[in-house]
């Protein structure tokens, strides 16, 4: 199995699938491409492994799957004892609308505070677009962490939704957000922290810097 991601300090849609396929345990390579290389030459290298042109994309024998959130799903299928979404069919039905709400949605967040693990951080001048979404991923994460009890936000195990999570928590440290600041008190900061502290997420970040 090989998996085709973008450098690693900027990419979060490469970060998100990477993680899932770790915790599946399975052995896998690994291509990393160099994004915003000029002239074209980025999606020239991305084309052979993605049909798409954009990273990531995951190959399985002659099966290629592209797209971070269709990797992800994949994966749960294929690694069934992964433990990527819950078991109980109510709360996988919760997690995945967080998970795809975060696949489509908070696009002023994404656009002001991109990822970048090597970038010192800092205080942020924050629009009022972006206040909107940090108030909604509060209200997001304040619910889920209280309704299924945590630490993750679909209970116990750690699982496809807090992927796509993660890098959000790497834009709250570097842009020196507060989640309190947003209505949270307390549960939606120390789960972004939480992530932050996976070994998985501090193996991606040592090879970032």
């Amino acid at each position: 199995m090989e998996i085709v991601i973008g450098t690693k300090k900027w990419s979060t849609w490469s970060l998100r699938p990477w993680l899932a396929l770790k915790k599946t345990g399975a052995p896998f390579d690994e291509t990393l491409i160099a994004l915003r290389q000029e002239q074209g030459l980025t999606e020239a290298q991305i084309r052979p492994h993605s049909p798409s042109g954009l990273v990531p994309a995951l190959r399985d024998g002659e099966l290629v799957v592209w797209d971070s959130l269709a990797i992800c799903e994949y994966l749960a299928e294929r690694f069934p004892h992964a433990g990527l979404w819950p078991a109980d069919a109510a709360t996988r039905a919760v997690a995945r609308s967080a998970a795809a709400e975060m696949h489509s949605g908070f696009p002023s967040l994404r656009g002001e505070c991109p990822m970048d693990l090597t970038m010192t951080p800092r205080v942020a001048e924050l629009s009022e677009a972006t206040h909107k979404d940090l108030r909604r991923l509060a209200a997001l994460w304040s619910d889920l962490l209280g309704r299924f009890g945590g630490p993750y936000l679909a209970g116990e195990e750690w699982g496809i939704v807090d992927a796509f999570f993660t890098p959000v928590a790497t834009r709250i440290r570097t842009y020196g957000i507060r989640m309190s600041d947003y209505g949270d008190v307390g549960p939606a900061g120390a789960y972004a922290e939480r992530l932050l502290e996976r070994p998985e997420f501090l193996a991606w970040e040592a090879d970032a810097r």
